[in-house]
């Protein structure tokens, strides 16, 4: 029985967050709630431009092709995600153990992101 590397089953699972995540972002109305809080400018368009980025990104991740290209908006979009969504629980009376809760999908994500990064196709990830 032959063996998948383990980069593979890192683009499997990253692409299946992020394809799953944007489809249910075009999908379910809660997500407009949460973009129309953020106090970013259009904040429905930018919900739009988000979930098709993460799920062309995704895709291609899975795929295994232009993969610097499909991590590149991934890392911004995590990083947004992050600094928007979970660092002001920090501001809050939740405090340091409900960020680091919150936050740990986000930050696994952006470690995944990271290594994809800096292990391409074709160069062994060890």
């Amino acid at each position: 029985m032959r063996k998948l590397p383990m980069i593979n089953w890192i683009c499997y699972a990253v692409g299946y967050v992020f394809i799953a995540t944007g489809i249910m972002k075009l999908l379910v109305d809660d997500f407009k709630v949460v973009f129309s809080n953020l106090a970013i400018p259009y904040p429905n368009s930018f919900l739009f431009i988000v979930a098709i980025t993460e799920i062309v990104c995704g895709t291609l991740i899975v795929s295994r092709l232009y993969m610097k290209q499909a991590t590149a908006p991934l890392i911004f979009i995590m990083l947004a995600a992050l600094f928007l969504t979970k660092i002001p629980i920090l501001t809050t009376n939740h405090g340091f153990l409900s960020f680091l809760y919150e936050a740990r999908l986000d930050i696994v994500m952006l470690i995944l992101l990271i290594l994809l990064w800096q292990h391409v196709p074709g160069k062994k990830l060890n």
